[in-house]
């Protein structure tokens, strides 16, 4: 008895881990009953008869996976006067096929569809193969795998139930997925989205979007995820696409989390403690220049001495009130007395001496000017910390996901 197989096509339900194939079958046996001598019917040498009249090899795919008869139709069968009987049928099968979906959408997968009899054991029906690989010449191409060969083996089987062996045929068909598919429509658009997420650390704090931008890609990710896990079966292994997601995702998380931590920080009001010299120095003096962070005008070839200060505006003490009347034509005549020339004056009565009280005023005037000019310092210091901070974060989560990428990428490869 002899076995040959062709592959017309095929396809694949990875959700229920079913293949379906359409197959030519080729079995050829010799029957010892259909023999005549051709001379005595005019050199008669073969007739095609119903396969029904005639009998057949019980063969039967052992790993079905329909409730349906998945064997050979009954066409007819080619009998020639030796005894020799050739049936060359289509037929639709549907077998169980384990895929491994650790390297979606980059794997491969084998496929193995087993023939064999049901009831005659070895010794009974012995089964040879015709062909060492299944025929592949008119294989249709699938959009989504690529064949890569279908080698067969025989093997005899030693089953408990029985003491007899049992040959049996094993056809393996080798499949590459096509992934440019899912590059273009599930990895991509990750690699652009995941790259979001530390620009969200460049956006002002002003704007208010910071943690909107990070909860809008959380979610956009979330959404590829659910179509990932949809067309993958239930497995104990996660694909590596899944894996990325999920690292992305929880990157993305920690990103949020660090932003919500930084505004904080942005938004310190004038009750904050001043910033802590460790901080002035590692942060404000040394982080700003590694990471380029200048205020408003400046860049790295601004000298020192005249960079903008974190509070621009001088104080309004004696001083300043001096140069503001200076401006005034109208005052210029006027001139205030100091502290140290009303004391140097004869003391007269108290209707009659102003001196102190205009100093009590200036000076009240100055301590205001000086307490809003500290408060506005300690504001401008703690913006600056946390906008070193977003910048430093921001550089660190850009490495993360470019290698992350890299990761994925050789992983494919």
């Amino acid at each position: 008895y002899f076995w040959g197989q062709s592959c017309n096509g095929m396809r694949t339900d990875e959700r229920n881990q079913v293949l379906t194939t359409y197959l030519w079958i080729r079995q050829v046996w010799h029957d010892a009953y259909l023999k005549w001598n051709k001379e005595d019917y005019d050199d008669l040498e073969m007739i095609n008869i119903p396969s029904d009249l005639v009998w057949k090899p019980d063969i039967v795919l052992y790993n079905k996976a329909d409730e349906e008869s998945s064997g050979p139709s009954n066409t007819n069968v080619k009998l020639r006067y030796n005894g020799e009987i050739v049936w060359d049928s289509p037929a639709i099968t549907k077998s169980t096929c384990v895929v491994d979906v650790s390297y979606f959408p980059f794997d491969w997968q084998s496929c193995n569809l087993t023939f064999g009899s049901w009831t005659y054991n070895g010794n009974q029906l012995d089964i040879s193969l015709a062909m060492e690989t299944g025929d592949l010449s008119d294989f249709v191409e699938n959009v989504e795998w690529e064949c890569h060969g279908m080698p067969a083996f025989r093997n005899v089987m030693m089953y408990g139930c029985c003491s007899d062996p049992y040959t049996e045929v094993t056809y393996t068909l080798h499949l590459k997925r096509r992934s440019s598919f899912y590059i273009f429509n599930l990895l991509l658009p990750c690699f652009l989205i995941s790259f979001l997420a530390p620009l969200g650390f460049y956006l002002p704090a002003d704007s208010g979007e910071k943690v909107s931008l990070g909860v809008t890609v959380l979610l956009a990710l979330t959404v590829f995820q659910l179509l990932v896990a949809e067309s993958m079966p239930p497995a104990e292994s996660m694909p590596y696409i899944g894996k990325y997601y999920i690292a992305t995702m929880t990157m993305i998380t920690a990103s949020t989390s660090l932003t919500i931590f930084i505004m904080n920080i942005h938004f310190c009001g004038a009750e904050a403690k001043p910033v802590p010299q460790w901080a002035k120095v590692l942060i404000i003096d040394y982080m700003s220049k590694i990471f380029f962070v200048y205020e408003v005008g400046e860049n790295c070839t601004t000298p020192e001495s005249k960079r903008t200060p974190l509070y621009p505006e001088e104080p309004m003490g004696d001083k300043g009130l001096q140069q503001r009347s200076s401006r005034k034509p109208s005052q210029q005549t006027l001139q205030e007395p100091s502290e140290w020339e009303c004391q140097q004056q004869v003391p007269l009565p108290q209707s009659e001496q102003p001196c102190f009280q205009v100093v009590k005023n200036i000076q009240y005037i100055t301590n205001f000017f000086r307490e809003q000019r500290a408060t506005c310092v300690k504001v401008a210091e703690w913006k600056k910390v946390a906008k070193v901070m977003d910048r430093f974060f921001m550089w660190i989560f850009f490495f993360m996901v470019f290698l992350m990428s890299i990761l994925i990428i050789a992983k494919a490869s």
